[in-house]
Order: structure tokens, then sequence, then C-alpha cells
């Protein structure tokens, strides 16, 4: 079995003053507040939602 890409996604920015779909969008993604780290697998849903807050997080490939 292949391995699963995986995606570090870590919260830079405030969602403080931001739309409330991108609060959400953090959530789903397992973050919350400004230093938080969660590691998600690579797929098309998880991309889309990073690219919707692509200005609060960064993303690494592992």
């Amino acid at each position: 079995m292949a391995e699963k890409k995986m995606l570090r996604v870590t919260q830079v920015k405030s969602q403080i003053g931001r739309k409330y779909d991108q609060d959400q969008t953090l959530k789903s993604l397992g973050l919350g507040r400004i230093g938080k780290t969660h590691d998600i697998v690579d797929n098309e849903s998880v991309r889309g939602m990073i690219f919707k807050v692509k200005h609060l997080v960064t993303v690494e490939e592992l």
C-alpha cells in the first residue's frame, strides 16, 4: 500500500475579524489559535480549505 502524503498546517495569524466561513474552515482543519499545528492527509478537499485561509496559515509537505 502506498504512503499517503501528509501536510503540516500551522496557523500564523489570528482569525479575529475574519469572515465566519474562514473561522469555521480553520476549525475544520483542526486549528484555532496562533501557533497551533495539525498534520492532515493531502487531498483535494483539504487543499481547497487551505486555499480559503492561505493568508492565515503556512503549509509544509511531509
